[in-house]
């Protein structure tokens, strides 16, 4: 059987950062030429980056991807890997608008596409057909899709692209696969993680080798775009569904494997909007490789890891310096702690204690030991004598004192970041987010939320999971047990328990995963058991809190439903139930 060394290449790109993205294609082809590889293959959009949102509405953006294409193959070419068959990910455009059914409105200029490289020059391009419009995707808004599968033929195997979306939908390329008899199926992607992801995603590689009658090769983007973080974690699955390889998640990777593939029909017919290209690639020597199949961490790694990556690229690919947060002793901020130092070392870590009259003896010995324990910079800002004088001149008593001890807290820390340059963590969670607990301008503040999709009961397990890890390595486990063990509090006045006024938090997480995760209705809601005044309650505080939500800072998306992207409802809206 013919025989194709196939490299995939888990980048980290830049939205718009054309030179930095090529170069990271060119180092990828380096590796793999080194071994030996006949093709490389990117994830989605890699020379440009993903997603690029608007930026596909602008004519010069467009010009510019458009251009980089060639200075591409002319790089690899000059760098002495014209032999290698390199196919990349990015926009195109700008075309004529395309018209949306009856309206004149003039919409999607650019293409989604994936052009093939080799001897200086674009020997190919396919455009993808399906373009997503839920969740995070509006790619039907912004791109205008392709009509015609390409299929390339290289030593005697016909090798078939498509791209992302159009390996989700029967029909369209992917039934033309079958078609066309393809040996080998690769398939750029750009997939945001999300929590058990691989349960879907990889059964769906499979079962498309399976129905295709062919080696499929699923090559991901990694790194963090704002609020998504891209996994990596390609796979090469065989037609009979047998993994043949598979790259480690969250990390860069060129990934390397030996795909034994059935000959091309040389006589038979191309089915209709089937386009082949014949490609020549040096005859491949040498022995053959090890299977490379990576094995994937339990889930509370997976997502520590999403978080931590998440968090690094935001700080890094902004240019940040470093960060900065409050630490109040409780749970939340230790874990954000934990993650920063994780993301960016605890040398780049800024973590400031703001006791105010109220705040316990407790509290603040877990803050000095949760910055002991990370490493991190710490320091003291009491605000009793700061407070004060605003309770006064205001004549502020109850719910309106309280907020003000978070927003004096709130101008500290954006004051250090202004001094310093720091980027300020905001550390509330995606239960406090949802029921709105949270003071706006107090401890709202900050330019990225960590926590923003980790509810509360899965801050506790990540907590816990996370010392465990130290302990196995031998490491001092970063969040203090006290932090974990104790009741929460905002400690805004004596005695404060956030179970004054919210249920357990059991019973939270479960309508708050019923109701926002799942979209089911108030009935519904009720229906699987939660008792009905603590559910109309508890949804009231979600569907009031909206207008806090949408000023609130990103964070990464973990879950198939987070706040941002995910989740677009109206601020004023008044419920009938």
């Amino acid at each position: 059987m013919p025989r194709l060394r196939l490299a995939l290449a888990q980048t980290n790109p830049i939205v718009g950062d054309l030179a930095g993205n090529a170069e990271q294609v060119v180092a990828a082809a380096r590796a793999a030429a080194a071994s030996g590889a006949d093709i490389l293959v990117t994830g989605e959009m890699a020379l440009a980056g993903y997603p690029i949102e608007d930026l596909a509405s602008r004519p010069a953006f467009l010009a510019r991807c458009r251009d980089a294409v060639p200075a591409l193959a002319k790089k690899l070419q000059d760098a002495g890997l014209g032999d290698l068959v390199v196919i990349v990910g990015h926009p195109d455009g700008p075309f004529e608008p395309r018209l949306l059914g009856t309206s004149s409105a003039p919409t999607a200029i650019a293409q989604n596409c994936a052009s093939v490289l080799q001897h200086g020059h674009t020997k190919a391009r396919y455009a993808k057909h399906h373009l997503p419009n839920y969740s995070v995707f509006d790619e039907y808004r912004v791109f205008i899709p392709g009509d015609e599968l390409l299929v390339l033929r290289m030593r005697g195997v016909d090798v078939a692209v498509i791209v992302c979306e159009d390996l989700w939908r029967d029909g369209g390329p992917l039934g033309r696969v079958l078609e066309a008899d393809a040996g080998l199926l690769v398939v750029l992607n750009a997939s945001p993680f999300e929590r058990d992801k691989d349960e879907v995603r990889l059964p769906l590689v499979t079962r498309r080798a399976v129905e295709t009658n062919t080696t499929v090769a699923y090559v991901n983007l990694v790194g963090g775009q704002d609020d998504l973080v891209f996994d990596g974690d390609s796979v090469v699955v065989d037609g009979t569904g047998d993994i043949l390889a598979r790259a480690p998640q969250f990390v860069e990777h060129v990934l390397v494997v030996d795909v034994d593939l059935e000959p091309a029909n040389l006589g038979a017919e191309l089915p209709d909007n089937v386009r082949r290209v014949n490609l020549t690639v040096p005859e491949h020597r040498g022995t053959s490789l090890d299977r490379d199949v990576a094995t994937l961490p339990d889930d509370r790694e997976q997502l520590w890891n999403a978080l931590v990556l998440g968090l690094r690229d935001y700080v890094g690919k902004n240019g940040f310096p470093s960060v900065a947060l409050g630490l109040s002793g409780g749970i939340d901020s230790a874990v954000c702690a934990s993650l920063a130092a994780d993301a960016i070392g605890a040398d780049r870590v800024f973590g400031v204690s703001m006791p105010s009259r109220w705040s316990s003896d407790h509290s603040r010995s877990d803050a000095d030991d949760t910055a002991e324990r990370i490493g991190l910079h710490y320091s003291v800002e009491p605000i009793a004598d700061l407070v004060l004088p605003i309770e006064h001149q205001l004549s502020l008593t109850g719910v309106a004192a309280e907020n003000v001890q978070a927003r004096v807290r709130g101008i500290i820390l954006m004051s250090l970041s202004n001094a310093n340059g720091h980027l300020v963590l905001t550390t509330g969670n995606k239960t406090e987010l949802s029921v709105g607990y949270s003071t706006m301008y107090g401890d709202s503040v900050g330019g990225f939320a960590p926590l923003k999709d980790v509810p509360k009961l899965l801050v506790w397990e990540l907590a816990r999971w996370r010392n465990q890890h130290a302990t196995a390595l031998g490491e001092t486990p970063p969040i203090p047990e006290s932090s974990i063990a104790k009741p929460p509090s905002a400690e805004l006045r004596p005695g404060q328990t956030d179970q004054d006024s919210l249920p357990p938090y059991e019973v939270l997480d479960g309508i708050l995963d019923a109701y926002i995760t799942n979209a089911l209705g108030r009935e519904d809601v009720i229906g699987l058991g939660f008792d009905e005044e603590t559910v109309d309650a508890v949804v009231k505080l979600v569907d009031r809190s909206e207008w806090k939500r949408r000023q609130g800072a990103i964070g990464p998306k973990i879950s198939g439903m987070a706040f941002g992207r995910d989740r677009r409802l109206p601020i004023t809206y008044r419920p009938s139930h």
